[in-house]
């Protein structure tokens, strides 16, 4: 009887164990809970932590995060305003602030998150549609770039290596995106914190145009480099003839000057000479006519002179039968270099 007894109490005492275990849930600090029974929400959602009863067997919690949670959309090209395509990489940060509404219209994060995939994605290609490339790319409108310090005023007054002028920038691109979104997701109960662009990049069919204007503008500053320094080599060859061509004239100048110079004594000494004795005048007659000879004649030349010219007169003295027209032979000075004419 006793056996029974105890039996029995094991009985109880399990299944008041098991019931009061139905009847007790725990709710966490980053959770908030949902009860329903047989499917349908009852009451208000339970959003302090603690240990919360519940009815046993019939009701049934349903945790929901409510901690901020992360969505990142994959990848996707869309089009611009300029009809440029480009893929878009977007992340976004959200929480759930209406836990009942979230429940019923989603029932879980799986969910949720699909349906943010199509709501983001969709107002992201609605507002790159409506702005040009530059607008998204750009972080602001009033960002002032660093200018290239090898620009010249000039190509700076052209504005070359500046930014082109934007309206908005993609800061307020995504806000529009933030706005848009924030409204419908609100009806989930959703609470859209954050959105932001992660990656911009260029799709294969605009990549080489951005790359041709880059190379473009690099180009030209090569040229106006290529231009300036071409400038400078003719300056540098234009000074190098100016001073070549002053140190001739200054040269040749110097050499006139001594030339001169020598030719005034020289005209000097002879004019001393000259003036001596008429014999000193024959002999210099004779000399500067020898020197005429030996720069107007050179080897194996023959020469057919007139017995009346005045040169013939002094080879008529090299022959001793040669006389002049008067009879007589060489002046006497003559005599000791037309011996030695002979010898030659």
């Amino acid at each position: 009887m006793n056996n029974y007894k105890t039996i029995a109490v094991i009985i109880i005492l399990a299944i008041g164990i098991f019931v009061a275990t139905s009847s007790i849930y725990k709710v966490g600090e980053v959770e908030q809970v949902i009860v329903t029974q047989f499917g349908k929400p009852i009451g208000s959602p339970v959003t302090t932590a603690g240990l919360k009863f519940k009815a046993p067997f019939v009701q049934e919690v349903n945790p929901i995060d409510k901690r901020i949670m992360e969505w990142d959309g994959s990848p996707s090209d869309m089009p611009t305003k300029d009809k440029l395509y480009i893929s878009v990489d977007l992340f976004a940060r959200w929480r759930i602030t209406d836990p009942l509404q979230y429940f019923l219209r989603l029932r879980d994060e799986r969910s949720a998150q699909s349906r943010l995939d199509d709501i983001l994605g969709s107002e992201t290609r609605n507002a790159v549609a409506k702005h040009e490339l530059i607008e998204i790319i750009r972080t602001t409108k009033d960002r002032s770039p660093l200018r290239d310090t090898f620009l010249t005023e000039a190509e700076q007054a052209l504005d070359m290596g500046a930014l082109v002028p934007i309206q908005k920038g993609r800061m307020l691109v995504e806000k529009e995106i933030f706005d848009e979104a924030s409204e419908k997701v609100r009806v989930f109960g959703i609470e859209l914190l954050d959105i932001r662009f992660k990656r911009i990049n260029y799709n294969e069919s605009v990549r080489p145009k951005i790359y041709d204007r880059m190379i473009s503008e690099r180009r030209q500053i090569a040229e106006r480099f290529l231009s300036e320094g071409n400038g400078e080599a003719a300056r540098i060859r234009g000074n190098r003839m100016r001073d070549l061509n002053k140190i001739q004239s200054e040269a040749y100048r110097a050499v006139e000057e001594i030339r001169g110079l020598a030719d005034a004594k020289a005209t000097e000494i002879y004019s001393l000479v000259y003036n001596q004795s008429p014999q000193s005048v024959e002999f210099y007659e004779f000399t500067r006519m020898m020197q005429a000879y030996r720069t107007i004649v050179s080897t194996d030349s023959t020469i057919v002179l007139s017995t009346d010219s005045d040169v013939f007169k002094f080879f008529k003295g090299m022959y001793p039968d040669s006389r002049s027209d008067n009879g007589e032979g060489p002046p006497d000075y003559l005599n000791g270099h037309l011996n030695d004419q002979r010898s030659k």
